[in-house]
């Protein structure tokens, strides 16, 4: 065989394997940040001083709670758990485990690139496998909300829309393919022992950084609140939140928390829409659009209250003060930990609340 010809080829097989390592590198990588992004175990930047100044209005008492300097970054997990309430799991807790789960199934096709699990026979399909399914989800997601917001692949870290993270996925699926062809390695001795420890590994980490809360029961409260100041402005409710069970949620439009508490009753309402639930917003117009493409809460009737005095005093110390209100009395307080649908049903129809 010619010297150039042989020289030639094994260049070309360098040339491959080399990239092919770095593509394989790559898509670990990438799973690996997608699972550390939903995480929740990095801290946020501050929020924006526009923000800020949007809110000057409220006391320094009230504006920790409202803009928050720095919080730990557990908003891209809540809201990533959350997506599963909205397919349907009608419970907080069952759908903190599946979350975690998914965290850790990502962890784990990290590591089985990174190992080079059985690469051509097993973990290649896999991929392909699930970033297929991810993107049959993602075309239910925009089906049923347009293609606005968020879609949480990333967390908070880098915002995506539905559409942009189908088309990383389809990119994701294209560099798999190519892998197949020229990163075929060979699989090495007792990998089936490794693929158990690597698993356990994956699967135990979401668990360990991240603990599940097991209850998700509201505080009791048992307290009057004033809802008399929203009937002295026009508009005004179209019902009397002051008569029967309602479940009223005061929130700002710039207020990070607030924003993850109307994402999960957006969850709640999109399943359960006869649970009575009512948002008392405030804030200026410029972010009314933003909160509600981030939380997707149009459907669910609110109140744009423009009156930040009466505001504060029916709300309390901070937002989002959400009230479990019966006949002027709220019986139940809660943040967004403790806003479990099955809850909301038990006390809605009067049966005692399990935890």
């Amino acid at each position: 065989m010619d010297t150039t010809t042989t020289t030639s080829r094994n260049t070309a097989f360098y040339i491959k394997r080399t990239i092919g390592a770095i593509l394989l590198v790559a898509m670990a990588a990438t799973f690996f940040y997608s699972a550390y992004s939903k995480s929740g175990i990095e801290l946020q930047g501050n929020i924006s001083a526009s923000a800020k100044a949007a809110h000057k209005g409220f006391p320094m008492s009230f504006m920790p709670v409202v803009v928050a300097e720095t919080q730990k970054s557990d908003n891209a997990f809540d809201s990533f758990q959350w997506t599963f309430l909205d397919l349907g799991i009608n419970s907080i807790f069952a759908a903190g485990i599946i979350a975690r789960l998914m965290v850790g199934f990502e962890i784990l096709l990290g590591l089985l690139l990174l190992f080079h699990i059985f690469l051509r026979r097993f973990t290649y399909p896999l991929v392909i496998a699930v970033l297929s399914g991810f993107i049959i989800y993602l075309l239910l997601v925009i089906l049923k909300q347009g293609n606005t917001g968020n879609c949480g692949c990333f967390g908070n870290n880098v915002s995506m829309t539905p559409l942009a993270a189908i088309i990383k996925n389809l990119i994701m699926i294209g560099v798999t393919v190519l892998l197949m062809f020229i990163y075929p390695v060979q699989p090495y001795k007792r990998q089936e022992y490794v693929v158990l420890l690597l698993g356990f590994a994956a699967f135990s980490m979401p668990f360990v950084v991240n603990p599940i809360y097991t209850s998700t029961a509201p505080a009791k409260a048992k307290e009057a609140v004033d809802l008399s100041p929203l009937y002295n402005y026009t508009p005004a409710p179209p019902m009397d939140l002051r008569t029967g069970k309602h479940i009223v949620a005061f929130m700002s439009l710039t207020c990070p928390h607030c924003r993850k508490a109307a994402y999960l009753l957006h969850v709640i309402h999109s399943q359960h829409p006869d649970i009575p639930i009512y948002m008392i917003l405030d804030g200026p117009d410029a972010y009314k659009k933003e909160f509600f493409d981030v939380t997707h809460t149009a459907d669910i009737p609110y109140l744009y209250f423009r009156h930040t005095n009466d505001f504060m005093k029916m709300a309390g110390p901070g937002v989002p003060a959400i009230f479990w209100m019966n006949n002027g009395v709220a019986e139940y307080h809660s943040d967004y930990y403790h806003m479990d649908p099955r809850h909301m049903e038990e006390w809605l129809s009067g049966k005692k609340m399990g935890d």
